[in-house]
């Protein structure tokens, strides 16, 4: 059995060539959320996954084995729902709504332009159908958001460490509330 403690998100900086020749394993949303697991790869070895509490393992990436040896990660295909826009009288808005309402249920959500996925759940998919929704049951691939503050490597596929702060009052004023403590 090899232990696996080491994960190269996208298989970022390893030259295409290594990350095409390697074993696969392919894994559902439920197991890729674990930090520790057990899987067997598609030469058949038996793997230990060890990884740091909070990441999140995404399809594509790609586990080292303590041997050095690579590992290529799929996201396997799941039962989900899929949410989309009715054709006849639907908006793009009523997927910024439904998103707003899963949201707030704390339900793990896979957003597209056209289209969200979730995992199955008889009662938000009534809820959905009543806002006009269309539901469907589809058998793919599960790379729910990660959060503004969740797992790490999750979501957008690329980290956020460059500066977001917007101190610039002289370029855009900006109007403060009532209670508003700070001055310019």
């Amino acid at each position: 059995m090899l232990t696996c403690s080491k994960l190269i998100s996208g298989g970022q900086g390893l030259a295409p060539t290594l990350v095409k020749r390697a074993p696969t394993v392919s894994l559902d949303w439920d197991v890729r959320q674990k930090s520790r697991f057990q899987v067997t790869d598609s030469t058949n070895r038996v793997l230990s996954v060890f990884l740091q509490r909070g990441h999140v393992v995404r399809g594509g990436d790609v586990l080292v084995a303590e041997d050095g040896s690579l590992v290529k990660v799929a996201a396997a295909p799941q039962t989900l729902l899929r949410i989309s826009t009715c054709p006849q009288h639907g908006s793009p808005f009523d997927l910024t709504r439904a998103a707003y309402h899963l949201g707030n249920r704390h339900v793990p959500i896979e957003l597209k332009p056209d289209h969200l996925k979730i995992e199955p759940d008889a009662v938000l998919a009534d809820m959905l159908r009543s806002m006009h929704l269309m539901v469907n049951t589809v058998e793919e691939a599960f790379e729910p958001e990660g959060g503004a503050y969740g797992a790490k490597h999750g979501g957008s596929g690329h980290s956020h460490e460059h500066d977001h702060s917007h101190d610039h009052a002289d370029e855009h004023p900006h109007v403060h509330g009532p209670h508003c403590k700070h001055d310019h």
